[in-house]
This record gives structure tokens, sequence and C-alpha cells, in this order.
């Protein structure tokens, strides 16, 4: 029997994840057999620094695409959300899974809303557009970095480091630890991530047979929304150091996506969005990217072009 092998960081929930594309690989082809490679990656050998303090990109994905193109495993399972706009070479994303809730959570210890929590808060998120988008809308809230692992992050808020923390809906739920929610934050209050919730699959681009068995993945809907958000992001030139969000939705032959750009400090805000033909879904991003940067958003786009 033929076996492949899946890279994937060694997190709780990129093995999650792994295991998810596994199954679904096992279930589609069950004459080939699946193995799972850990594989450690940068931003795991920095998870106590902030990203913002970091250059370069890919912090989550290098190591993982040296692998696949070291021929050291078969395919690699990403968060859509960690993959550089920029496609390293001889690499592609053959599939992209069908979305989970892309929306961020509130996870508190107390039975705190976002609405609700005491002036002067502690929020517990490393991410710049969490930090931003939050500020917008409550600027009293204080912020601290946590990095870490879902599991501790959860138990640095539950020890009092922090007052609330900021998740990704899907990282709980692939976890089974939806409990732990509070409150599901509106897109209104905290636009997503680009790519927040999908998982992509990459593979060399040159392997037909392992394009071809992996491509049965693929959720056309998603990856359409998604190419959208991307190509908006790239011609931003935003990545972990900038406050950007978006989110693509489908609906008939048609694809609306919303963007948000923020200054760090949450004080400048700009929201669009922009429809348009699915075929037409990258240019739609690019053309909504031209719309916010004529607004105003070029000044806040700063001068490091890292992504996570």
């Amino acid at each position: 029997m033929k076996t492949l092998v899946i890279g994937t960081r060694g997190s709780q929930l990129a093995l999650a994840q792994s295991r998810l594309i596994l199954e679904s690989l096992k279930q589609i082809h069950p004459f080939i057999n699946f193995e799972i490679k850990i594989i450690k990656t940068t931003g795991d050998k920095f998870l106590n620094q902030s990203f913002d303090k970091m250059e370069g990109k890919g912090f989550f994905v290098k190591e993982i695409e040296e692998a696949l193109l070291n021929m050291e495993i078969d395919l690699a399972v990403h968060s859509m959300k960690d993959l550089p706009t920029e496609e390293a070479k001889g690499l592609k994303v053959v599939a992209v899974t069908e979305r989970e809730d892309p929306r961020d959570v509130l996870v508190s210890s107390e039975d705190y809303w976002l609405a609700t929590l005491p002036r002067g808060a502690v929020i517990g998120t490393s991410s710049v557009r969490r930090k931003a988008q939050l500020l917008n809308y409550r600027p009293d809230l204080k912020f601290k970095p946590v990095r870490g692992n879902v599991n501790t992050r959860l138990r640095k808020m539950k020890e009092g480091e922090v007052d609330a923390i900021i998740l990704a809906y899907s990282g709980l739920k692939r976890l089974s630890l939806e409990k732990e929610i509070r409150e599901v934050i509106p897109m209104e209050v905290c636009m997503p991530a680009v790519g927040q919730g999908a998982l992509g699959i990459q593979v060399r681009t040159d392997d037909e047979e392992i394009n071809r068995i992996t491509y049965s993945l693929n959720h056309y809907p998603t990856e359409r929304a998604i190419a959208a958000e991307r190509a908006m992001l790239k011609y931003l030139g935003g990545g972990c150091h900038v406050p950007v969000g978006a989110y693509g939705a489908l609906k008939s032959t048609e694809v609306s996506l919303w963007g948000v750009v923020a200054s760090t400090d949450g004080k400048f805000f700009l929201r669009d969005v922009l429809s348009g033909p699915i075929s037409d879904a990258a240019f739609i991003g690019r053309h909504l990217a031209r719309r916010l940067l004529k607004k105003g958003a070029e000044k806040y786009m700063g001068t490091k072009q890292s992504e996570c």
C-alpha cells in the first residue's frame, strides 16, 4: 500500500487539523496509507515573542515548506491565515477546505461579554489586527501579548494574567473547546484575519499524482472567497505587523469582500465592501485594496511587509 506523509506543526490544534485532513483523504482514497510528520517551525521556537518584534515571513510555514521541497513529506497542511500571499517557488496550495466559522471569540473566566468587561480590563492577544479593532470599539481596554498554544493561553487567562483572551472560533471548535466561549464577536466589531477558519493543502507543483489525490478536498466557494481576501492583502502589502482584516462570502455567482484597515491605536478605522463575479475574485480583492488605499489606508500600512 502506498504511503503519503503529511507535514504539520506539532501543536494540538495543528495536529487536530491534520487529522481532519488525513481522515478525509482516507475516505476518498482507502488504498493509500497516510502518516503525519511533525515539523517544528520558527513560530513554534519563539512562542514567547510577539510577531511585531520579529522580521521575516512565514513564521509557521517556512520549515514545513522546506521539508516539502526536500521531499521529506508529500503534502503539508496549513491554516490559510498563516500562509504568506507570495507562494514559495515550486509549491502551490492545491486545495482549500470548507471554511469553519471565521469569527473571533471572547473567552473570560467571568461571565463577561466584550461590552460588559470592566473599564480598563486587560485583554490577552498578540494580534495587532484584534487589538486595533477592539480599541476602536472600546478605547478604554488594555492589552497584553499572550503567545503559546490554545491551552496555554486559556491557562494564562484562568490564572489571572489577563481578564479575557481573544481566540479564533474555528480553533476552539476543532479542539472541542466551544464551552470556553463567552461571546462570538460580530464582524462589525472585529473582522477576521485573511483566510481564518480554512485549511490549505500544499503540494509540490510538479507532483501530478499528489495534486490529483489532494485536489479532491478543495471546496470551491471557500477557495474563491479566500482568493479575494489574499489578493486584497497582497496588494496592500500587509501581514502580521499591520491591522488588516477581511472576509469574503459567496452568494450564487457573486463574491462579496469586506475589508478593514486600522491604525494600531484604533483611532483610524476604515471599512469597505465590494462585490462581483466569482471568476473575478482576485480582481475584486485588488480593487478593494486600491479603494482602501485611496481612502487613507496607505499611511497606516507601515514599512514592514512581513507575513506570518
